[in-house]
């Protein structure tokens, strides 16, 4: 072969070598997260933690962009990018996991647990470990971090809940995901799933009778202007993760991998801290903007939603997370009850 010629072919392969390589990179060391929550969220601030700490401990090969108000699409929009590979992560509730991976669902079932505590031993349990690696592995979906507590939901309406009878008629928006549609029909309403950011405008023109939210996310979603009412059944305790494409993961650099994780967990932290320091004032915020809120009878509401667990499956499973919930209380130097 002309050694001319020879080099060249190899200069040309180097620089196509270049080309895909940079490209590549391009591709895996950006990340656009996306929430449907506004800016005023304490989720949105976890969301800026990931953010800064990402950068900083990549030294900025991994770029963060944050899109608030589902820019990009709706949760189950994103969720479907992700598994076809894309650059996004989306803070989702276990719900709408279950579509893809179905035990993991029944973090969103109600009254599951009493204190966001038992939550976060439950996302540090081998069982969560097995429904992260199923969901992985089936659906390409990565949980880079799931304590994310958002809150505890409750009841908004235009007239006052104190018992499941009332909710008789009721066309209450929730999330479009089985337990969620199981427990809001269980409580004695009709489910009207609705993305989270039409469900002002449902309430304001009549397209729904109510909703159900945690505090953080009726303040910021401004719902008190639309309603009247918040019943606190507490019947979920909402804890979300921050989840990112497999593909797009795999493509990091394992110390990448470790600075993710690591960003989204502690995000997880801080967005959940910022959750407990403020509900009491949002709480008094919305009473200030003419919410009335009600202590229903809890009782009754747990009573309702027991079915829940028969109708999807979720007996067996129940017992065994109780069980663990037990033991790990059990442990010396546990205090979580």
């Amino acid at each position: 072969m002309n050694p001319f010629i020879s080099i060249k072919y190899l200069l040309a392969m180097a620089t196509l070598l270049a080309m895909q390589l940079s490209s590549s990179l391009v591709f895996a060391n950006t990340l656009n997260v996306v929430t449907s929550l506004s800016q005023s969220d304490p989720m949105y601030q976890g969301l800026v933690y990931f953010k800064q700490s990402v950068e900083r401990q990549t030294n900025n090969d991994i770029s963060v962009r944050i899109f608030v108000g589902s820019q990009l699409g709706n949760d189950n929009d994103v969720l479907e990018q992700a598994m076809a590979g894309a650059p996004v992560a989306v803070l989702v509730d276990a719900g709408r996991l279950s579509f893809y991976q179905r035990e993991i669902g029944i973090l969103s079932a109600p009254y599951l647990i009493d204190k966001a505590e038992q939550l976060h031993l439950l996302v540090q349990s081998p069982m969560f470990e097995q429904w992260a690696g199923d969901l992985a592995n089936s659906a390409g979906i990565k949980i880079l971090g799931f304590n994310w507590w958002q809150g505890e939901r409750h009841l908004l309406t235009n007239q006052p809940i104190t018992t499941p009878a009332d909710l008789d008629g009721i066309r209450l928006r929730t999330i479009g995901a089985p337990v969620w549609i199981s427990t809001i029909r269980a409580m004695g309403a009709t489910p009207t799933p609705l993305s989270w950011a039409e469900v002002y405008s449902g309430l304001q023109q009549r397209v729904i009778d109510g909703a159900e939210a945690q505090h953080a996310g009726t303040y910021g979603a401004r719902l008190y202007e639309v309603i009247r009412y918040i019943s606190k059944t507490r019947h979920i305790h909402l804890i979300s993760g921050l989840v990112a494409s497999q593909s797009w993961f795999s493509q990091l650099t394992p110390s990448q991998q470790a600075a993710v994780q690591q960003s989204a967990i502690d995000a997880g932290n801080y967005a959940t801290s910022l959750v407990q320091a403020r509900q009491r004032d949002i709480e008094q915020e919305l009473e200030a903007n003419g919410v009335q809120n009600i202590t229903p009878n809890i009782d009754a509401f747990r009573r309702a939603t027991k079915s829940v667990y028969d109708e999807l499956g979720y007996d067996a499973l129940y017992l065994d997370i109780q069980q663990y919930l037990a033991e790990q209380a059990a442990l010396p130097g546990e205090s979580v009850q």
